[in-house]
């Protein structure tokens, strides 16, 4: 049995934004806010159901499948993925299919520890609202902090 050494998921996550992990190289790759707008690759499992094809349609439209597509060996768990949620809307699902799907979308990165395991971070979306826009030249009503020295 292994002993010791770093775990999944061990000790405090790591920061892309530290010196450390500049050092280290660790840097995440950015994906669309949008969405992947991309042809959705077929069912990779048997006889999927209609319900199936639906979530799979879905899943290819989250930031997450951008990545996916340039790694065609995750698609088969991600159609592992749709098939189990697809089974935990039955009302009978138990515990254990639960917590697989869980498992399923750490693995492919539709949860937030998924992204960060896998190195990805969904892009911030550039929309500024209309009504905060200061044009340049214009001040703001809020007063800038003035910033002493102390000792």
């Amino acid at each position: 049995m292994a002993r010791g050494g770093a775990r999944n998921r061990s000790g405090p996550a790591a920061d892309p934004h530290s010196g450390r992990s500049a050092r280290r190289g660790l840097s995440f790759q950015a994906l669309p806010n949008e969405g992947y707008r991309g042809e959705v690759p077929e069912f990779p499992l048997a006889g999927p159901s209609e319900r199936e094809l639906v979530v799979w349609a879905e899943a290819w439209r989250t930031p997450q499948a951008a990545a996916w597509a340039r790694e065609p060996w995750r698609h088969r768990t991600v159609a592992l993925w749709v098939r189990t949620s697809v089974r935990c809307e039955e009302p009978d699902a138990g515990a254990a299919l639960l917590a697989q799907v869980h498992r399923f979308a750490d693995q492919i990165g539709l949860t937030p520890a998924g992204l960060k395991e896998n190195g990805w971070a969904i892009a911030a979306a550039d929309i500024e609202p209309a009504s905060e826009a200061v044009e340049p030249g214009e001040e703001s009503e809020e007063p800038v902090p003035v910033r002493r020295l102390r000792a």
